[in-house]
């Protein structure tokens, strides 16, 4: 690789580091290309992705992003998981491959400037999604709603069965 591609390489890397929600390294060493190309997908589908880096080009790539705090976690056979929308969802899918797959071993990981550790993208991926807060969100709005829909149909269900039962009575 030459200066010119090393400069692109590290320009797209700063590039694709300004952009995301999360980031979170793993050391890939022991998979097959059936086993990275299945992790990348996986990812996709969640609006990820997986990227082997080259150490010395990403370390310059995360200078002045808020990635930074993860310069010192790039070494030995590392790749980068990208997750541009939706960072729960990307730590659970790399959770379960690093459960399906132990030579997958996640190293660290970065949310909102900080850095997290392996246990820390672990719980992150115990999180809710987006897609399930929402859903819970909507769940929690619609409540009171419902509740007072009950209540105000209420009256005019008590008042037909009270006029029901004049009805029965003056029949018998």
């Amino acid at each position: 690789m030459n200066r010119s591609e090393k400069e692109a390489t590290v320009a797209e890397l700063h590039q694709k580091f300004q952009n995301t929600q999360a980031a979170i390294l793993a050391e890939y060493r022991g998979l097959t290309v059936a086993q990275s190309n299945m992790l990348r997908r996986e990812l996709e589908k969640e609006s990820a992705s997986f990227r082997v880096v080259k150490n010395s080009l990403a370390r310059r790539a995360v200078e002045d992003t808020e990635y930074a705090c993860l310069g010192e976690a790039f070494g030995g056979p590392v790749g980068v998981a990208f997750a541009d929308q939706d960072p729960a969802a990307a730590a659970k899918v790399i959770a379960k491959f690093a459960k399906d797959y132990p030579v997958f071993v996640v190293r660290a990981g970065a949310l909102g400037g900080k850095l997290l550790s392996a246990e820390d993208v672990d719980a992150l991926s115990k999180l809710p999604s987006l897609h399930e807060l929402r859903g819970q969100l909507v769940s929690v709005m619609a409540g009171p709603l419902r509740g007072l829909v009950t209540v105000l149909s209420g009256v005019p269900r008590s008042f037909v069965q009270v006029l029901n039962a004049i009805q029965e009575k003056k029949a018998a």
